[in-house]
């Protein structure tokens, strides 16, 4: 497993990494489900029978999930419609084989001439098809794989491209500690919208530890991410240093610090067990609220809340992430089993 996690967190390094703003399909960051969404968006630890949590760590695909389905649906204002459907089947000698389609649809914009005149609308989207396999090797350690063929159009232009995800998962024999590598989105740009516009896609190293308390209904997690890139803060190329006026003290330019640097690669997340019915949710992430940062109105940006309820033949979850005060994100999830139904 140490060898596994090793080669799995060198990948990304031989590739070019960023949190955002220069990368092709960024979208592939978006959480695709309400209890990744819950949970800080970046959810790699859980093993259990929850299909949705496959798309972001595969090593999770298990028999539990055996022809299972799930769909995702964000609720977002302006006609933009953001989800995800995946379906699950075991496959014997194998492993648990799924297909998945995630996607953001940005609905009709206007489309106007060079002089802001309205000559009718059009649309965008973006679209990845995704297929992943998990094996189960023994009763600590599973790996799993996904290829994602992505395609996408703004208007009259389109991209499309390439990426693969890769996670092993160590479990511990009663299951309630778990330890996950993950890297998603190692890939190409196939196509570009435009000639000389070719950008690196959202490579992302994550390690993941969880743990269940054994007399108490919490299950507490950490998840590093962004392992690929140290320095997750922005340094404005336009700052200068200064004088103070009052006693002409030379004041340089502010950097982060080594801890403030350390600090942005985590989320904390936990999740409250209540019986086999009900779970409560909630996370934080500290490099969530200081990129979205509002001056004097730092609210609960970087904080994220949910819950879950398992029904006899389905199961619902509800996510709230909240980027900054300006903004937030509701998430809602609907999974069942067909075995279910025939019984």
């Amino acid at each position: 497993m140490t060898r596994l996690i090793i080669i799995l967190c060198l990948i990304p390094f031989v590739t070019f990494g960023q949190t955002g703003g220069t990368n092709a399909f960024p979208f592939l960051d978006l959480p695709d489900n309400a209890r990744a969404a819950a949970l800080g968006r970046k959810f790699i630890t859980a093993y259990d029978d929850d299909i949705n949590t496959g798309i972001q760590n595969p090593a999770s695909f298990n028999s539990e999930m055996d022809n299972s389905i799930g769909f995702n649906q964000a609720l977002l204002a302006g006609g933009i419609n953001h989800g995800m459907v995946a379906y699950a089947k075991d496959i014997d000698k194998v492993g648990t084989a799924a297909i998945h389609l995630r996607y953001v649809a940005y609905g009709k914009m206007d489309r106007t001439d060079v002089n802001g005149e309205n000559i009718g609308t059009f649309s965008a989207g973006d679209f990845a098809l995704g297929g992943s396999v998990g094996r189960t090797l023994n009763k600590n350690i599973s790996i799993g794989a996904t290829i994602n063929l992505i395609w996408s159009q703004l208007e009259s232009y389109n991209s499309m491209g390439i990426s693969v995800d890769l996670a092993g998962m160590y479990r511990s024999l009663n299951e309630r500690t778990t330890v996950s590598a993950v890297v998603r989105n190692a890939g190409v740009q196939l196509s570009t919208y435009t000639e000389k516009t070719r950008a690196p896609l959202p490579v992302q190293a994550m390690l993941g530890l969880s743990h269940k308390l054994e007399h108490a209904p919490f299950r507490f997690s950490i998840v590093a991410h962004h392992l690929n890139k140290w320095d997750l803060t922005y340094n404005d190329p336009n700052a200068e240093p200064t004088t103070d006026p009052l006693t002409g003290e030379f004041i340089p330019v502010e950097t982060a610090s080594f801890g403030e640097k350390l600090g942005r690669h985590f989320i904390v997340q936990i999740e409250t067990l209540i019986g086999k019915t009900v779970r409560i949710r909630g996370a934080f992430d500290y490099n969530q609220r200081r990129e979205m940062l509002v001056q004097n109105r730092p609210g609960m940006g970087g904080f994220s809340f949910g819950a879950g309820m398992n029904f006899k033949r389905f199961t619902v979850d509800y996510g709230l992430f909240i980027f900054s005060s300006a903004g937030f994100n509701n998430m809602i999830s609907l999974r069942t089993d067909f075995d279910k139904w025939r019984k």
